[in-house]
């Protein structure tokens, strides 16, 4: 008569058979899950020679650490690594379930473990930022002995979401998305798996959707080699990964993407909201990156609307904020919003003018030494330099502001020469036009006189 399996030997069994299953049965991506570093693509930086999170996990001494980056970028499966290659006993909890009892329990167990075997304990919490201050302080103490070794991953900035004791007691490591050449790698990797092929226009399309998530190109590949079976080919095709990613490819190549960019931007810039936001439209519809568009509209509002209203830079900046906070679809709306505001602004190129003026003084003239009465000298040297007395302080004058010279006199000309250089010239425009009377009221006419902006700027007309 066979004996009676114990308890902890059934409970072992099920386990073993239920990852078998589940592994017939695992998402692609999970599937392609690497089981090495060396399969681990991207994040040179942490994972290529000599980098410092490959050499910790080498020599497996890892201490506790906080995986930081955008889904997709390999958290968990750098941890899942970590749980292959350590001698040390590895735990793993989620955020999104566990709570304090849970923790306690992992704690109570690494302190037997410990105590009986001599063995450390590695504990995997992933959505680290969901657990709240009291389930982070219930951590504290055995992260800070030793006890426990956590591996944190977070798609929040940790400096935000995590409590200062526990960071203070990890090291922060950042991951990057995936570029474009690590995702078609992955893509090749999972299609040799699956005993498939796929036109290079659906790779590209692929990857380009995928914006560096390895799990969503990965996902789109399962979904998209479905649809290819049920069609009979063996050979996934644009049209099946169009449909996969309910997103319409507009096939333009690299010329095209330039010249869609800077019809949007030349729209923006020329005062039609409406062209802007069909240029918009089209970049979005065609699975361009909304980061990229977003990064455009913060250069353009300084550099094509600028002092005439600097709120657009507030606007441009918000809408930036809201691609990587809110996410496409809906942050479409945030771009919308930025574009008409910069297309109804008033312009002025000034700012940009201004600071190409001054790298070509930077560049083409003496440099100067700092003038004396601006030197950062302590009061006791000051006294014994004798060089006190030359910088006034504006805040003592009543009005404010003192008309002094602040730059080196190889560099700024005479004070009241006509002839002095100057970089910035406000245009007439919006709200620089105040700025233009201020200036004005404290350094004289001459200097900041708009027909002068204009006889100047008028040739400045850069074609980007």
């Amino acid at each position: 008569m066979p004996a009676r399996k114990t308890q902890p030997a059934l409970f072992e069994e099920v386990e073993s058979a239920v990852s078998d299953r589940l592994a017939g049965q695992a998402p692609l991506a999970t599937r392609m899950r690497p089981a090495t570093l060396d399969e681990v693509v991207g994040q040179p930086h942490l994972l290529g020679p000599g980098g410092p999170l490959r050499a910790l996990i080498e020599a497996d001494r890892l201490s506790s650490i906080i995986l930081w980056g955008p889904p997709g970028t390999g958290k968990t499966t750098l941890a899942m690594v970590v749980a292959s290659r350590t001698h040390r006993h590895f735990v793993s909890l989620s955020a999104v379930t566990a709570g304090v009892k849970d923790v306690r329990e992992v704690i109570e167990g690494a302190r037997c473990r410990l105590a009986g075997e001599g063995r450390g304990t590695i504990l995997f919490l992933d959505e680290v930022h969901r657990f709240n201050k009291a389930q982070q302080d219930a951590l504290l103490p055995a992260v800070e002995a030793g006890l426990v070794t956590l591996i944190g991953a977070t798609t929040e900035n940790p400096f935000f979401e995590v409590n200062a004791p526990l960071l203070s007691r990890s090291t922060v490591f950042r991951l990057h998305p995936l570029g474009d050449d690590d995702l078609a790698d992955l893509v090749g990797r999972a299609l040799r798996a699956e005993q498939a092929g796929a036109a290079p226009d659906a790779v590209e399309h692929l990857v380009d959707m995928a914006g560096g998530d390895a799990r969503a190109a990965l996902t789109t590949l399962e979904v998209s080699l479905a649809l290819a079976g049920a069609a009979g080919r063996g050979e996934v095709i644009l049209a099946d990964v169009e449909q996969a990613c309910q997103t319409r490819v507009l096939r333009y190549g690299e010329d095209e993407h330039y010249d869609v960019i800077s019809a949007f931007i030349k729209s923006i810039r020329g005062s039609d909201p409406d062209a802007g936001l069909y240029w918009l439209a089209r970049m979005l519809d065609a699975g361009e990156d909304a980061r990229f568009i977003a990064r455009r509209l913060v250069i353009l509002a300084s550099e094509d609307v600028g002092m005439a209203d600097s709120m657009g830079l507030v606007v441009a900046d918000a809408a930036a904020r809201a691609v990587e906070f809110v996410g496409l679809p809906e942050a479409g709306l945030n771009l919308a919003h930025a574009v008409v505001y910069l297309a109804s602004a008033p312009k002025s190129n000034t700012a940009m003018a201004a600071l190409s003026r001054a790298f070509d003084d930077v560049r083409n003239r003496p440099a100067g030494a700092v003038p004396p009465a601006l030197r950062s000298v302590s009061p006791y040297q000051r006294r014994k330099l004798k060089e006190g007395g030359g910088y006034r302080y504006p805040h003592s004058e009543p009005s404010g502001f003192v008309a002094q010279e602040y730059r080196p006199p190889e560099i700024a000309g005479p004070m009241g020469d006509p002839a002095r250089r100057l970089y910035y010239r406000p245009s007439p425009h919006g709200r620089e036009a105040e700025v233009a009377l201020r200036l004005r009221s404290w350094w004289g006419d001459a200097p900041y006189d708009a027909g002068e902006w204009w006889e100047f700027d008028k040739f400045h007309d850069p074609d980007r």
